[in-house]
């Protein structure tokens, strides 16, 4: 027998009726990638999803709603007295990371978790960070720094990303350069003082944002592609699952973005006036500058010559192949102007990443 997440059950148990948005509160305290739904005490009502929260996000379900309506009724259960190598077998079968146990009376008395079962200190999975950029739109602070080496806090913003690689157990990371390279490279050496094994591509003219992976060898499973600039506390794990669930080529990583219309917008059928709405918000979905590909991909980029990573994913679509969008709800910041640095040093301070 196998010991469950059940010591602080009431982190992982929840009302059906309340809202997403709070959800997404306790799901990210919990730390678990899943949430039992419960009603009349622990009676088991529903079991909720990091992915299940995702979808209904691209699905555009507002984050007021219950969590509920977009839970999962019918839960692959189990007793708790089943062993470790049954539990592992009953997920594989299932495809699933979080599996619930109930009594006899239904009620929930634990929370199984893939990790509780298989160590996942490491990841088979390796990194490229595009970190090549002039970071022009940051001058004069980049004059003799590359962007990714500005500092946040105490420490540069690379090695913050790389921090975060290490900590979701990927070990294997490159870092495709090209400006001003000796001051990454004389920082973090072979990464080994970092916890991870670092090689570089240096690029001798700009390639873009998918060009430089064509220097490398390549991967023989899925790699993250990030570009340097971004900082984010998205749960990689939590990607390379909804990853291969969806059996995707490509996975973006996205981030609702809204926009704000500061006047009254009309709607024109010819010249008649249709609709009239005041000072609306607009959403979108925005490229976050993570990615998760198949080494498949790689065969698409042209080598030799610059290739970004937006006509990559825009070659599948027109070839009819899976590529999938991944909402972040975590931090994620572009570090790419003078205001974004300062909010990103403040979010710091504040202990917000």
């Amino acid at each position: 027998m196998i010991s469950p997440r059940n010591q602080h059950l009431d982190s992982i148990i929840v009302s059906p009726s309340v809202s997403i948005a709070e959800a997404i509160v306790q799901l990210n305290k919990a730390g678990t990638g899943a949430l039992v739904l419960c009603s009349n005490g622990r009676k088991l009502y529903g079991f909720l999803t990091d992915g299940d929260i995702r979808r209904a996000v691209l699905r555009g379900i507002s984050l007021k709603s219950a969590c509920e309506s977009i839970a999962s009724r019918n839960p692959t259960t189990t007793q708790p007295a089943i062993s470790a190598a049954n539990a592992l077998d009953l997920m594989n079968h299932e495809d699933i990371n979080q599996l619930p146990l109930v009594d006899a009376a239904n009620d929930v008395v634990g929370l199984l978790l893939r990790r509780d079962i298989v160590s996942e200190d490491q990841l088979n999975l390796s990194a490229v960070v595009m970190v090549g950029g002039y970071g022009k739109r940051l001058l004069p602070l980049t004059e003799q720094v590359p962007k990714p080496m500005l500092p946040l806090g105490d420490r540069p913003m690379l090695e913050r990303t790389i921090e975060r690689l290490r900590l979701a157990g990927i070990r294997e990371v490159t870092l495709s350069t090209h400006y001003l390279p000796e001051c990454i490279e004389q920082y973090f050496g072979d990464g080994g003082s970092f916890g991870v094994r670092l090689t570089y591509l240096k690029e001798d003219q700009p390639l873009g944002t998918a060009g430089g992976l064509k220097l490398m060898k390549k991967a023989t499973g899925p790699f993250f592609v990030m570009n340097g600039d971004v900082i984010t506390a998205l749960p990689f794990r939590q990607m390379l699952s909804y990853h291969h669930k969806h059996g995707a080529e490509i996975t973006v990583g996205v981030r609702k973005y809204d926009v704000q219309v500061p006047f009254g917008v009309v709607e024109c059928e010819d010249v008649r006036t249709t609709h009239l709405t005041e000072k609306p918000s607009l959403s979108f979905f925005i490229n976050a500058g993570v990615y998760l590909l198949e080494p498949s991909v790689w065969d698409d980029i042209p080598e030799g010559q610059r290739y970004d990573m937006t006509e990559l994913i825009q070659k599948l679509l027109d070839s009819g192949r899976s590529v999938v969008s991944f909402p972040i709800m975590e931090y994620w910041r572009d570090v790419g102007q003078h205001e974004d640095y300062r909010q990103a040093q403040e979010d710091i301070r504040n202990g917000r990443i």
